[in-house]
């Protein structure tokens, strides 16, 4: 299993890969202004980097409830289903970015907002979430004789 997690936004999509291991680890967020290359950027990962499961982050509200953010992830999976021919597993992403960004020092959060640093920080935590549930916990090594 390949994954790419895939936290989305309308002017950033952050990206984390994982695989067999259940490791999530960032990969470089797709920041170009026009969303035509940034689909096209999303794409060429896809093929690159040979995926087999696409993870999406879902920002349910606060109260669990669906909102017009979350529809609109919704739409944006079923243009991956389609356009790729892959799995697409929705994640919950409540305060991934809180999470993300409380590992960035405040006064470099502005510049690092922009370069889709947080955003694929994100993507690696909705993934490694993912992971967690779907790949057995590693034993420890048993103790020697």
């Amino acid at each position: 299993m390949r994954c790419l997690g895939i936290d989305y936004g309308t002017r950033r999509i952050g990206l984390a890969l994982g695989d067999d291991l259940g490791l999530a680890t960032p990969l470089p967020a797709l920041v170009d202004a026009d969303e035509g290359k940034r689909w096209e950027g999303l794409l060429s990962v896809i093929r690159q980097k040979r995926i087999t499961d696409l993870v999406l982050g879902f920002p349910y509200n606060m109260d669990g409830s669906v909102g017009f953010k979350a529809k609109e992830v919704e739409a944006f999976g079923a243009k991956l289903r389609e356009a790729c021919g892959l799995p697409v597993h929705f994640v919950d992403e409540r305060l991934t970015s809180a999470e993300a960004e409380s590992t960035i020092k405040k006064h470099k959060l502005r510049e690092v907002r922009a370069s889709g640093v947080i955003d694929s920080r994100s993507a690696a935590i909705i993934l490694q979430d993912f992971l967690n549930q779907k790949l057995p916990p590693l034993l420890p090594p048993e103790p020697m004789p």
